[in-house]
């Protein structure tokens, strides 16, 4: 029985040299598999923002979709992704982001979200905190209010907390 969140870092394997030498990859596919354990993932991170009015999810493609419907579901708010550039129908905000070797971008609809919803932003990992950061900024060039972040893991060692500075209530359940 899934009980703490011990429980729940076990149930996530640990890959070795992925996708490059020196590199520990936190696997999640062997936690969202288990049906108890996802539960405990989406009402553990439900719980922490059960007290702030949200009205809408932002997932973050691609695995920020997988937590971010649920959560919506469970806090009766609305889903909005945000995504990878070109994937989205209508007119978009841009934001580009730093990469190891070079930049990205990530977009969101320009009618995601009515002047000063609350909105939160989730993602499966925060490790430098680019992505994160881009999505933050999406959020408040639509009007919205960014009300907080959450996530699954945090990887500590790469400082990306820094980079979200006025982003709301940040979580992250799991900490490497």
């Amino acid at each position: 029985m899934i009980e703490t969140i011990f429980d729940v870092k076990n149930k996530i394997r640990d890959v070795a040299d992925f996708p490059k030498p020196g590199i520990i990859f936190r696997d999640i596919t062997t936690a969202l598999k288990d049906a108890e354990t996802l539960k405990v993932m989406i009402d553990y991170l439900c719980d922490q923002f059960k007290d702030i009015k949200i009205d809408y999810i932002a997932g973050i493609e691609s695995r920020g979709f997988i937590f971010g419907m649920p959560m919506a579901y469970k806090l009766n708010a609305g889903f909005v992704p945000i995504r990878k550039p070109n994937k989205l129908p209508a007119e978009t905000y841009s934001q580009e982001y730093e990469l190891e070797y070079g930049t990205d971008k990530i977009e969101v609809h320009k009618d995601a979200f009515p002047q000063g919803a609350n909105v939160l932003i989730v993602d499966d990992l925060l490790a430098t905190g680019g992505t994160a950061e881009a999505a933050c900024k999406l959020v408040k060039k639509t009007g919205a209010n960014l009300v907080g972040i959450a996530f699954l893991i945090e990887l500590e060692a790469l400082n990306g907390r820094e980079k979200l500075t006025s982003s709301g209530k940040i979580v992250s359940m799991l900490k490497y």
